[in-house]
């Protein structure tokens, strides 16, 4: 089932409207990019879809009985548990087998006994990466999960994400304030406005993939980007 989101408004305990006016479709599988300005409400859109808020006025039409995962700024990992407890959490059927094929397949062979503060910063994105999907999620959520690592580390996530999704093929809504990187990913990008936020700019993408965030047709596609609409990172598109 395709994902539909109509938010009519969003508004806080304190009368500040987040959201107005927001609407847009996912078909299954699809990978959506969202970029906008901070303060645009891309956290609190991601919070409306996984039903973590529900105090705002519209409709979702979600996949039906579908799983969803989500994948927040930070680990948000079990200090007290090793990294296979750690997974076992949200999936208690799986075998040490099939954990230790999955840690291995993001370069995590030897970690499944050891605790996150044993593990480095990427380390730990891995394993929430791993965590994410090992659900088998119809719907992931992801809130700027790649924020703050070194470029060699935060390229192998996004390599590792990607191997992930064409496993299993969710419908992706990933959050991010890197432009390139949304270009790299996605099949589509959502540019939101300033708040209240809408949909200022739908541009789906066809270039080939894989491709890098520092491939010649990403960087020229930014730069075409930002030429045509100077303030599309401020959430401008006039």
């Amino acid at each position: 089932m395709t994902l539909s989101v109509a938010i009519q408004s969003k508004h806080f305990a304190n009368g500040h409207c987040a959201i107005r006016d927001l609407g847009f479709t996912a078909r299954p599988g699809e990978f959506l990019a969202i970029v906008g300005p901070s303060g645009a409400g891309k956290t609190t859109l991601l919070k409306i879809i996984s039903g973590l808020d529900t105090a705002f006025e519209g409709r979702l039409q979600m996949p039906s009985a579908g799983k969803i995962g989500f994948m927040f700024q930070e680990p948000r990992l079990m200090p007290w548990l090793t990294v296979e407890q750690n997974l076992r959490l949200v999936d208690k059927t799986a075998d040490s087998t099939k954990l230790a094929q999955s840690l291995a397949k993001v370069g995590l062979k030897d970690c499944a006994n050891l605790f996150p503060n044993q593990l480095s910063g990427g380390m730990q994105r891995r394993v929430a990466l791993l965590r994410a999907f090992s659900v088998a999620p119809q719907l992931l959520l992801m809130d700027e999960p790649f924020q703050s690592l070194d470029v060699p580390t935060a390229n192998q996530l996004r390599a590792h994400l990607l191997e992930l999704w064409q496993d299993i093929k969710p419908t992706v809504l990933f959050v991010t304030h890197n432009l390139q990187e949304a270009l790299a990913l996605a099949d589509r990008v959502l540019f939101l406005s300033t708040g209240p936020s809408h949909i200022a700019l739908d541009l789906p993408l066809d270039l080939p993939r894989p491709r890098g965030v520092d491939s010649p047709a990403v960087q020229a596609l930014a730069q075409q980007l930002l030429q045509r609409y100077p303030d599309l990172l401020k959430g401008r598109v006039d």
